[in-house]
This record gives structure tokens, C-alpha cells and sequence, in this order.
């Protein structure tokens, strides 16, 4: 079953990374973002991605080109380039990689990989979030409604502390970053039926997946929500990236793997 990964963006909220290079090749613990929602995948049993690049691609080209050696010890003879393997910590990633365009919105890009599937349901997230997602039940919740598309959904965390106090001021409970206000929101993490591809065509270039297409989807009762109860963020910013890097040195709430 394939995976897409939308990875075209500029990231134009993180640009102290992004100037430099493509969101989703801003590391965390020393490896890509892209390579921990891989590695997501992997660990439960889907390894067959497709990468829709844009902004910056070549590099995310680069990276899977030279990720064997990366990932080895090696030896190398330059009197005549011969290169001995000794040991390699690789991963059983198989990885499509398919220029979508720079400036193309996602609606676009995914339209634009669709000559790629070959199964009937595949997975989709973007190339900036992390979650311990379950993604078999996610997977056997999508066959069992039937429906185009399923939209993990979760309740992020309140951006400021919240505290109780009573009629004289003391306080007497205080809460780091609760859930929110107990809303649900689009976690990114979505299983669509290859039947997505009659809500997009090639005007989409620029049409977010977000707006038009999920629209008519739940307008036509084709859209189900799978609820995640576990870890979820989105790199959104420059804090992200840090508390992100934090995590995995502390608690990588994300590594399932």
C-alpha cells in the first residue's frame, strides 16, 4: 500500500530552517522530519512511498541517492574509487520520488501523482507532523465505512498554561498546556480510496486539498473521521523544531520503532 507524502512546501513559518532547505529535511535528533514519519510507517508494516517534492526537491532527491552510504561504514580506494561496504544500518524504505512543482498547492500535487497508485486505498500525510498514530486501525477502520477518505483527527494542546484559582486569588491547580478547548482538528495523517481522484483534476495546481476537495467530500457524506488519542504535533515553527528536538533527546513520544 503506497504512502504520499506531500513535500513541496517552502515553509515560509520556519524560515530561519527553510531558507536553507525543504521543511520536511529539518532534522530532528539529527535525521530529517521526513525520516522519523517514515520510519512511523515502516515500523507497522508500510515501506512504499511516494514523495511529492517541490521547493528545494533536489535535495530530498539527494538525500535517498546517497542514504546507503549515509547509513554505512565503509572503506574507499581513491586510486581507483573502489568502495567496500562493511557495515550498514539502512532502511527497507522503497522511495518514488515525483516533481509536483514548485509553486503547486496540495490539492495539485496529489492529483499529480495519481499514474503512482496502484492499489485501490492509499495513505496520505504531509511531510511536518508526528504522532504515534496506529495506522493498521486507522487502516481496518477505512475498510470497514466504506467512505473515500478518512481524516485522522486529534485535540492539540492549548498554547498557555491553564490554572484554577478561587475568590482569594490561590491558586489551586495549574496545568501545563492542557488539550485545548476540546475541539478536534485535522491531524494529517489520512487513508482515501482511489476514488479521491474524481474530486481533482489538472486545474488544481492552485486548490489546498484542504479546501475545495475535502469540502465536496464531506458534502457528499464521503469523508469519516478516525479519532487519535495519542502523541501529535506539527512542526509549524522555529519552537516546534526546538521542543521537537527536545523530545528526542527526553521522550520521543513519536518513536514506535
Amino acid at each position: 500500500m503506497k504512502i504520499v507524502i506531500l513535500a513541496g512546501g517552502i515553509g515560509s513559518r520556519i524560515t530561519e530552517e527553510s531558507q536553507l532547505r525543504p521543511k520536511p529535511m529539518i532534522e530532528i535528533g539529527g535525521k530529517p522530519i521526513l525520516w522519523h514519519i517514515m520510519k512511523t510507517y515502516a515500523a507497522q508494516g508500510f515501506n512504499d512511498f511516494i514523495i511529492c517534492l517541490g521547493y528545494k526537491g533536489h535535495m530530498i532527491k539527494e538525500y535517498f541517492l546517497n542514504y546507503y552510504l549515509y547509513n554505512s561504514d565503509l572503506s574507499i580506494d581513491l586510486s581507483n574509487n573502489k568502495v567496500e561496504i562493511h557495515h550498514t544500518n539502512t532502511a527497507d524504505f522503497k522511495v518514488t520520488l515525483i516533481d509536483t512543482g514548485l509553486n503547486t498547492q496540495t490539492a495539485g500535487r496529489i492529483n499529480k501523482i495519481k499514474e503512482y497508485i496502484d492499489g485501490d486505498d492509499f495513505f496520505l500525510t504531509y511531510g511536518d507532523g508526528l504522532a504515534n498514530i496506529d495506522l493498521n486501525a486507522e487502516l481496518e477502520f477505512h475498510k470497514t465505512h466504506g467512505k473515500i477518505a478518512t481524516m485522522t483527527i486529534v485535540q492539540p494542546e492549548g498554547k498557555f498554561g491553564a490554572l484554577k484559582f478561587n475568590e482569594k486569588l490561590l491558586v489551586e491547580d495549574f496545568k501545563e498546556k492542557p488539550k485545548g478547548d476540546g475541539s478536534w482538528i485535522n491531524g494529517g495523517f489520512f487513508i482515501l480510496n482511489k476514488r479521491v481522484f474524481d474530486y481533482l483534476d489538472d486545474t488544481y495546481d492552485d486548490i489546498m486539498w484542504e479546501d475545495d476537495p475535502l469540502d465536496e467530500l464531506t458534502k457528499n457524506k464521503q469523508l469519516m473521521a478516525f479519532k487519535h488519542h495519542g502523541f501529535w504535533k506539527c512542526m509549524d515553527a522555529m519552537r516546534d523544531k526546538i521542543h521537537l528536538d527536545q523530545m528526542w533527546t527526553d521522550d520521543p513520544k513519536w518513536k514506535i520503532w
